[in-house]
């Protein structure tokens, strides 16, 4: 060989991959590119043609509020069910996807409010028309948004068209689905205590609500003086202890509990330094307790001791008069002992004082008793102008009004009016601001809530309905014949509807649906179709602002008086709204891609107590079944370290500024990757190992499009399949099943997984790493690179499928790239169907030994590597010694030094073999590495015997490069 020979550069002669793809995304500066083309073709309306007549899968929007940007909880639940429809689109079923948004109710009136407080503005001296058409406005603006929002993260839906609860026919829609509750009689109006903002001024839905723990809660213990007690005349005179946390719920207590089974003792005390005595009724079991908080508030110990003991059935028919008696009127009424099966002795003193108003215990012991709640408390939380203990002539020392919220802390605290009257009166034995519990809160306000006896609208649960059973029976039936992912859903959503109350349907707002019914002076209301039907005609057409005084003639008619009748001013609970939504989107047949019911519901796991639980009670009550035949619910996103996301503590992911850094890909693969069924986490350094996760997928398309480059072919054209490419179509198959089974069972963090894992273990790591040799430096007809190539194609053509619906914008770039015309035509990868992928059949326990071995003769070449010893495993000569006879047949059916991609191998059978074919068969398998002698081919790199010198050609290369 010539010294200019032994020099050549022979890179022209290589057939190294090209593609326009490139390494790095730049997804932000894409995306947008690619998402307004998928607008341009109509994209959505293309799929929607191209499954016509498929069978259906219904996945129905449960409607986001309309009021704020995109969240990265907004962003989680949307891209989940894109994924849903994506995936049953891509199994060739026609699933179609309508956006919606829930438009009415307090989330959205609170925002306008706080703009009407920052313009100095009053809410009640607005018209409600005017009040009603900023709502509106306000809603719309935030739906205009969260839709750019949402198209942006590549969801795919009908966004030119979805559905607004506040559209006119919605609106008409829900009026009409009331309708068929009140001509069923399935409405009633009573007064129950109910979750209650005086902040807001309405009652709230369980739904609205939210817990906080509180540390400093007041807990007081005050004593009633028995004056009546049939059954054991020694009481007379003593006190009854009773604790509460409340000290508001004192000024209406109508009555004490005790429990019929608990056993109470009469406990004298003395104090040392005062000399005082009293006697106190408390429970058996909680009487240390008590005991201890007396002392403390006294700041001394007394002398307790134990009188005598009495059963709970012995109080029937006690009286004790009210602390503050001495006022009269409504306070001189003794009050009645009355035996209730929830009092027990877990805490408090084994009595609880009652008050109809404030409780639902309380209401419905009170009520079977003949007591009936006063009303004393107004929707601002304060005790009316004329209550005898609170009123408005009520002064502190400095002559200040004392009457004030109830909650407030000033007001109900051991320092307040209350409790310094109760002190006054020797009635107040303890009283501390350090009880510990979980308060309800309202969720928008975040103000503290209290129970407040008013007239509502109910639904009842427990009525029997037209066609048999009652709405809970009704509802726990389908709770056990719908689908439930994950299972647990089923017993949460089971147990919420089980003990849940009678339906609030009534709220005290102006923006929302109305409650269209006229009542009757006797307080029953009208059922009549033809006057439901005229109101129904009127909202359709002018929406909730028809229901007006002005037209209650109008909807009447000839055949009633409207004199006779008051029209309800209350709106309808916002879930009502919502679980209606299944009516005018699904059976309205203004989206005629959906039908009723819907296979699946998919939310968050708080809508075991909204949306899954409101759609399931209304549907049930107008039609006998749940609206869905399938539930599935996620968890929560965390922070990285497992806490609450909160802008206070300024640990929040902002999905909008996520897609702004490093595009929405990026977002949708994370969301996909966690388990989502369970709260899950995500943050910074997350989101950074998804970057990677997604680097390596890309590279995956790059090499497969640079691989690919040129080729065109099928099976067909293949020839010989060698072994190592029809294991790795074994692989593809056994994939392929997998994925298609995570995708049915929506287990989506295990086809995200086996996606990349696919990608980056059996095919960059393996296949990709053996082959790359045979891609650049066989010939060009040479039967192994044709071979690689065909099966490259095949995966190509199978894994850009797999990945469309996870990475929606690379992949379509994939497709592009590959397929421009394509693009032209107005094609897209998202039109595609699920690939159809040949199932070969491979011997896996050969294959798994052999990688075993590859793996250690990799880890066995990693020091001569670090120690620079060799700078490639082609510079390897490897001996390996297989202990196996099995192990040697099949280590010598392969081209090992190829396998490896080192520079020789050498098979050494050891002295003893194993003969056992269950167990390991790579154990105690031998390798050796030390530098190759051989030299290295000037074209492709390897060492190998046929090399004459460093630089020159082995035998392949020459051949190749002579053609």
């Amino acid at each position: 060989m010539t010294e200019e020979s032994s020099k050549r550069d022979y890179k022209d002669t290589v057939f190294l991959p090209k593609t326009p793809f490139p390494m790095k995304a730049g997804l932000p500066q894409k995306e947008p590119g690619i998402e307004a083309r998928w607008r341009e073709i109509d994209l959505y309306r293309k799929l929607r043609e191209a499954r016509a007549g498929r069978e259906k899968f219904i996945l129905h929007d449960g409607p986001p509020y309309a009021n704020g940007d995109m969240h990265i909880g907004h962003a989680l639940n949307h891209i989940l069910k894109d994924m849903v429809c994506r995936t049953q689109n891509l199994m060739g079923k026609d699933a179609p996807y309508v956006p919606g948004w829930d438009c009415h109710g307090l989330p959205i009136e609170w925002k306008v409010e706080e703009q009407y407080r920052k313009k100095k503005k009053n809410k009640d001296e607005v018209p409600a028309k005017e009040f009603r058409a900023e709502c509106r406005a306000y809603a719309q603006k935030w739906v205009d948004t969260q839709r750019e929002q949402l198209k942006r993260l590549g969801i795919m839906g009908d966004w030119d068209n979805p559905y607004l609860t506040m559209d006119f026919q919605a609106e008409a829609t829900i009026v009409a689905e009331l309708c068929k509750f009140a001509e069923g009689g399935n409405l009633y109006r009573g007064s129950k205590p109910v979750m209650w903002s005086p902040v807001e001024k309405t009652a709230l839905a369980e739904a609205e609500v939210e817990y906080e723990d509180l540390t400093d809660s007041p807990q007081i213990d005050v004593a009633f003086e028995i004056t009546e007690c049939p059954n054991v005349p020694e009481l007379v005179g003593a006190h009854a202890v009773i604790w509460t946390t409340t000290p508001w719920t004192i000024p209406v207590n109508q009555a004490l509990a005790y429990g019929a089974d608990v056993e109470y003792v009469i406990y004298s005390r003395e104090d040392y330094d005062t000399g005082l005595k009293g006697q106190y009724l408390v429970a058996c079991d909680l009487r240390e307790a008590v005991k201890a908080r007396v002392d403390s508030a006294i700041g001394s110990e007394g002398l307790w001791a134990s009188e005598f003991f009495i059963q709970g059935s012995q109080l029937a028919g006690t009286r004790a008069r009210h602390p503050m008696h001495h006022l009269g009127g409504f306070y001189a009424t003794p009050r009645p002992f009355l035996e209730g099966d929830f009092v027990t002795t877990e805490s408090g003193t084994g009595l609880v004082h009652m008050s109809p108003d404030h409780g639902e215990d309380d209401f419905d012991l009170c009520k079977a008793n003949g007591l009936n709640p006063v009303f004393a408390v107004m929707d601002d939380g304060r005790y009316r102008d004329d209550w005898l203990w609170l009123g408005a002539d009520d002064k502190d020392d400095e002559g200040k009004e004392r009457r004030r919220s109830v909650i407030n802390k000033p007001f109900n605290s051991p320092e307040g009016p209350i409790c310094s009257d109760l002190r006054e009166v020797g009635a107040l034995l303890s009283a501390s601001a350090d009880y510990a519990h979980s308060y309800p809160h309202s969720w928008r306000s975040k103000a503290k809530v209290i129970y407040r006896c008013t007239p509502q609208w109910f639904v009842p649960m427990d009525k029997e309905l037209d066609g048999g059973g009652t709405l809970r029976s009704r509802a726990m039936s389908e709770i056990d014949r719908v689908e439930f992912v994950p299972e647990k859903g089923q017993n949460r959503l089971g147990s919420m509807v089980e003990g849940r109350p009678d339906w609030v349907l009534s709220r005290q707002r102006a923006w929302g649906v109305p409650i269209t019914l006229f009542v009757r002076p006797d307080g029953t209301y009208l059922q009549d179709p033809e006057v439901n039907a005229r109101i129904v005609a009127a909202v359709k057409e002018e929406g909730v602002d028809a229901w007006e005084e002005a037209r209650k003639a109008e909807f009447l008619g000839d055949a009633y008086n409207p004199d006779d009748f008051e029209m309800v001013t209350d709106i309808l609970d916002v879930w009502f709204d919502s679980g209606c939504t299944h009516s005018f989107v699904l059976e309205s047949g203004r989206w005629p891609d959906l039908q009723w019911p819907a296979n699946l519901y998919l939310e968050g796991s708080d809508q075991h107590r909204g949306w899954f639980q409101s759609s399931l009670l209304q549907s049930c009550a107008t039609r006998g079944r749940a609206p869905y035949d399938q539930v599935l619910t996620h968890g929560f996103t965390m922070d990285a370290k497992g806490k609450k996301m909160s802008k206070s503590l300024g640990n929040t992911i902002d999905p909008l500024k996520v897609m702004e850094q490093t595009g929405a890909d990026i977002i949708r693969l994370w969301a996909l990757s966690v388990d989502f069924t369970e709260d899950h986490r995500i943050g910074d350094e997350i989101l950074k190992g998804v970057g990677d996760q997604y680097r390596r997928l890309r590279n995956t398309f790059r090499y497969l499009l640079g691989a690919l480059d040129g080729f065109v072919g099928d099976m067909s054209d293949a020839g010989e399949i060698p072994e190592l490419e029809l294991y790795v179509l074994s692989l593809l198959g056994e994939l392929d099943g997998k994925l298609r089974k995570a995708a049915t069972e929506y287990d989506f963090n295990t086809y995200t997984r086996l996606l990349v894992d696919f990608c980056n273990e059996d095919l960059s790591a393996f296949f990709f790493d053996i082959r790359k040799d045979t891609l650049y430096c066989d010939g060009d007809g040479s039967t192994t690179r044709n071979a690689y190539r065909t099966v490259l194609d095949l995966l190509f053509h199978a894994l850009v499928r797999y990945a469309a619906p996870v990475l929606v914008f690379t992949a379509e770039e994939v497709w592009q790239t590959r397929y421009p015309e394509d693009g032209e035509q107005g094609g897209s990868v998202h039109l595609l169907e699920w690939p159809s992928v040949p199932q070969v059949p491979a011997d896996t326990k050969k294959w798994a030994a052999l990688r075993a071995v590859r793996e250690r003769v990799n880890e066995a070449i990693e020091p001569l590597r670090r120690e620079k010893a060799i700078r490639s495993s082609n510079e390897a000569a490897v001996r390996v010694y297989p202990n196996n006879p099995l192990l040697q047949h099949w280590m010598e059916s392969i081209n090992l030094a190829e396998f490896f991609i080192v520079g020789s191998v050498e098979l050494v059978s050891p002295l003893e073999t194993r003969f056992a074919q269950d167990e390991d068969l790579t154990h105690d398998v031998r390798v050796e590495v030390t530098k190759s002698t051989d030299h290295k081919c000037g074209r492709c790199w390897r060492l190998l015997p046929d090399v004459e010198e460093d630089g020159a050609l082995c035998g392949r290369c020459a051949g190749v490069v002579g053609e």
